[in-house]
């Protein structure tokens, strides 16, 4: 039986501090608004200072939406190997607006992105059971699907996989 104690709310931090502190937040690494304003939240600030300290931050350097989408797009890409389309959820629970999503989006290599999914299929085929091809071909679409991959390249790769897999 855990005993837990409440927290001791701490008193919070002033406008100064506040701002310090969320200025190196968003130096360590990008940073959207939401998680921003959200940490701004968490010191026990008021929506005019937190706003007033986003405005800030945002004329100094440290918040930058475009910058934020296209390194959180690159780096879902390149270390997740996440599709488009879940990195746009991605982007819309950060609160992007659609602009920014499409800038981000664009710095993924067409070609690149095509090599990926495929990647992802031929990998995960040979651990797909099934009667048919026609049961494994599902499968295997299921699960690019929830790697957030759009469904008429899905079907290329899934077909591509299914021609180079040695049987």
């Amino acid at each position: 039986m855990h005993n837990f104690q409440p927290r001791k709310s701490k008193k919070p931090l002033d406008i100064k501090s506040a701002k310090l502190k969320a200025a190196d937040f968003c130096a360590y690494q990008e940073r959207s608004q939401q998680e921003v304003r959200d940490k701004l939240y968490a010191y026990g600030l008021h929506e005019a200072e937190v706003e007033d300290i986003i405005v800030d931050l945002i004329v100094d350097g440290f918040i930058n939406e475009e910058r934020f989408a296209k390194a959180y797009a690159g780096g879902k890409f390149r270390v997740k190997g996440w599709g488009k389309r879940k990195i746009k959820q991605g982007l819309k629970q950060h609160r992007i607006s659609e602009y920014c999503m499409n800038k981000g989006l664009a710095e993924i290599d067409s070609e690149e992105y095509y090599n990926t999914l495929l990647r992802h299929a031929e990998k995960k085929l040979p651990t797909v059971k099934g009667d048919s091809d026609y049961i494994i071909k599902g499968k295997l679409m299921q699960y690019l699907i929830g790697k957030g991959f759009e469904m008429d390249l899905i079907r290329d790769a899934v077909n591509d996989a299914l021609l180079n897999r040695e049987d």
